[in-house]
C-alpha cells in the first residue's frame, strides 16, 4: 500500500503569526532544539530583509511548522561567519509534538530545497543543528547533507552540515 505525500505548502510568515510562533517556541521539543533562541517575533516578523525569507508550513491549510531561508553570505549579523556566495542556510521546525515523525519535516525540506536551488546561483545549503540533537543529524544525513564541522554559535554547540546542489534529496 503506497502512502500519499502530505499536502504541505509554504506561505510567507506575517505579523499575524506572532502568537502562533510564540506558542510553538514554548513547546518542549522546540525549546530542546533551540534552547538559546529567544526571538522577538514581533520584531522578526516586521523586519524586511533581502537576505532572508520566513514561511509557515501548512498541511491542508493548518499551520504545522516554521521555515526560514537565509542567504548565509549576506546575512547582516554574520552568524555564519565568512561564507562564500551561493550558500543558503535553513532553519526548520515542527510546531506541535503530535506532528513529529509523520514525514512533514521531509516535505518541508523538499519545498525549501527546491526554493533554494531554483536560483541557479545557489551552490549549497547549510544547516546547524545542536550537537546533542542526534535525531536531526540522522534526518539531515538521510536527506544527503554532509557533515562539515563542529562549531559554536553563541552559546550553542552545533554540527554544521552542507548539501550541494547535485546530491541529496533532489536526486530521490
Amino acid at each position: 500500500m503506497s502512502q500519499l505525500s502530505p499536502n504541505i505548502s509554504l506561505r510567507i510568515a506575517t505579523p499575524d503569526d506572532q502568537a502562533l510562533l510564540e506558542h510553538w517556541d514554548k513547546q518542549p521539543h522546540v525549546e530542546a532544539a533551540a534552547p538559546n533562541d529567544d526571538l522577538d517575533w514581533e520584531q522578526e516578523l516586521n523586519r524586511k530583509s533581502k537576505w532572508e525569507e520566513r514561511f509557515i508550513a501548512e498541511l491542508n491549510g493548518r499551520p504545522i511548522g516554521f521555515l526560514q531561508i537565509i542567504d548565509a553570505a549576506r546575512e547582516e549579523t554574520h552568524y555564519w561567519g565568512e561564507t562564500e556566495e551561493g550558500h543558503k542556510a535553513i532553519d526548520i521546525w515542527i510546531g506541535e509534538a503530535d506532528d513529529l515523525g509523520r514525514g512533514y519535516g521531509t516535505e518541508m525540506m523538499k519545498l525549501a530545497l527546491d526554493r533554494c536551488f531554483s536560483d541557479p546561483e545557489v551552490k549549497a545549503v547549510l544547516i546547524d543543528p545542536l550537537e546533542s540533537n542526534t535525531k536531526a543529524h540522522k534526518f539531515y544525513r538521510r536527506l544527503g547533507f554532509q557533515f562539515v564541522e563542529r562549531r559554536r554559535f553563541g552559546e550553542d554547540d552545533c554540527l554544521v552540515f552542507r548539501l550541494y546542489r547535485d546530491i541529496g534529496i533532489l536526486q530521490l
